[in-house]
């Protein structure tokens, strides 16, 4: 089974920093791409970041690279989020999510290529 629990989610002010870590019970014979995602209310859901398991490149849009960082504890299973600099047009629900694939790429920005989703963790950026 693929499980995937999202927790750190709160409310912080302009500038600050949070971070998001994703538990994730993976299938041990296969490989992933890690992603997260966020949606505000009203709007389209956007990748903000992704990784592969095994290593390798990360993918962020040009509105995060410079603020997020994704990074993954193989030892722990884990998926993290980590957001500085935070604004309030990053205030949105966030989703980690994973698909089985042997490599990555900048498609892994796309919530449509995902079969794996978290119940997600909201953020919330205060001006």
């Amino acid at each position: 089974q693929v499980r995937l629990v999202e927790t750190g989610g709160g409310s912080v002010q302009a500038g600050g920093s949070l971070r998001l870590s994703c538990a994730a019970r993976l299938h041990g014979t296969n490989t992933y791409v890690l992603g997260w995602f966020r949606q505000a209310p009203g709007e389209e859901r956007e990748g903000v970041a992704c990784i592969h398991t095994g290593g390798g490149s990360t993918y962020y849009p040009d509105s995060v690279k410079d603020r997020f960082t994704i990074s993954h504890d193989n030892a722990q299973s884990t998926v993290y989020l980590q957001m500085n600099n935070l604004k309030p047009e990053d205030t949105a629900m966030y989703y980690c999510a994973a698909e089985p694939r042997a490599y990555s790429g900048t498609w892994c920005l796309l919530p449509n290529r995902y079969n794996y989703w978290g119940q997600g963790t909201q953020v919330t950026v205060s001006s």
